[in-house]
């Protein structure tokens, strides 16, 4: 390209002539993510702007060419550009790395591609459990679906007594080298996927994966105090690490049934006994369900609907403590709605003996009305 055709590098990353290094870089960036050949494949256009804001950026990051370049033009910095050691790109890997997942995008390494330790993936389980195995605890044994390694190949993929050969694309790099002019861009290659090795005779048990899915028995003990919702972590029963990485973790999620008597508040639990007219006036004594040991307990007269009576240390256990929760008892008073000639009669002599007081005056009446529109 001749020298006078060229765009004005400072008008090429949108910068001003005062602009400093950290501007300059991050301008760079931007261009470099938008129009970078991984992200838009056989788009020459993109391409050519790509290689045009390298090149303005290998002139302006560099003192002394961006001097020449300010005082002479391109004439200043010709050959500058084109025929640039590629070794001036050294902190490209940090402008780029970042967005394209991988440090060595620029360089004269000629070695083979490093392939990165990766975690396996996590697994997530989920177990159902009844009320009573969440408060007590318990022991459980699960089936868990995972990828193991194949034990006829030893996860090598191949047949035994064959192995992988080199990749005929990349020649056991696991990455391809384009050079364009000044610019030399690594990419993983497709044939490998940058393993550097291909799988000519694939193992019969595995398909050439060097993993196959089992299912794993795994026994899972729960603690007394779990409520739905809660999730333990197995370390390390995962899906496996590729390259030798660790493996992943397993989640058990745990799903607690409701109860049909007992609702639980976080460690605290409440239950509602009905009494009938006679016990709440004149008082009893009521055996009350626990989750142990049946509790009893001593209604005194002239319990009002409602009322609550608390348990000490009846509740459920507070997870990795030796404390329980408390149960609240609620009283629900209940109405008979069928009498007989003989209840009838003893209520309404009982009804007879008892004074009126549920007769608002009209003053209190109107004290109600006028304080609820105030």
């Amino acid at each position: 390209m001749n020298p006078v055709s060229k765009r004005d590098y400072y008008e090429i990353l949108s910068v001003g002539r005062e602009a400093g290094d950290q501007e300059i870089k991050g301008a760079y960036r931007e261009l470099a993510k938008r129009y970078h050949p991984d992200r838009n494949p056989d788009d020459p256009a993109a391409e050519e702007k790509f290689k045009e804001a390298s090149e303005a950026y290998s002139v302006l990051s560099d003192a002394q060419k961006r001097a020449a370049y300010d005082r002479f033009g391109h004439a200043g910095v010709q050959g500058a550009g084109g025929a640039a050691n590629p070794e001036a790109f050294a902190d490209f890997s940090d402008i780029l790395g970042d967005f394209f997942g991988f440090g060595d995008l620029f360089g004269n390494s000629g070695g083979r591609k490093r392939t990165r330790a990766q975690r396996g993936e996590d697994v997530r389980y989920d177990l159902e459990l009844s009320f009573e195995d969440a408060m007590f605890g318990m022991s459980a044994e699960i089936q868990v679906p995972r990828m193991e390694r194949c034990e006829r190949c030893k996860g090598a993929g191949s047949e035994p007594g064959s192995g992988p050969s080199s990749c005929p694309t990349c020649h056991g790099r696991g990455e391809i080298l384009y050079q364009q002019n000044f610019l030399s861009i690594r990419r993983t290659c497709s044939t490998c996927n940058g393993s550097g090795q291909i799988i000519r005779n694939p193992c019969s048990e595995c398909h050439g994966h060097g993993y196959r899915q089992v299912q794993r028995k795994l026994k899972v003990n729960i603690p007394a105090g779990v409520d739905d919702g809660n999730r333990l972590r197995l370390a390390g029963e995962g899906q496996p690490g590729a390259n030798g990485g660790p493996s992943g973790d397993l989640y058990v999620f745990l799903k607690v049934r409701e109860h049909p008597f007992f609702e639980r508040h976080e460690n605290d639990l409440h239950c509602t006994i009905p009494l009938n007219v006679a016990q709440a006036s004149l008082g009893c004594e009521i055996e009350v369900p626990t989750l142990g040991q049946p509790h009893k307990l001593k209604i005194p007269e002239g319990t009002q609907n409602g009322a609550q009576f608390k348990l000490r240390h009846q509740g459920v256990a507070i997870l990795n403590s030796g404390a329980r929760g408390d149960l609240y008892v609620h009283v629900g008073v209940k109405m008979p709605t069928r009498l007989t000639r003989e209840q009838r009669k003893l209520l309404e002599q009982l009804r007879d003996t008892l004074p009126v007081d549920n007769q608002p005056s009209e003053k209190g009446l109107f004290d109600k009305v006028k304080n609820y529109f105030m």
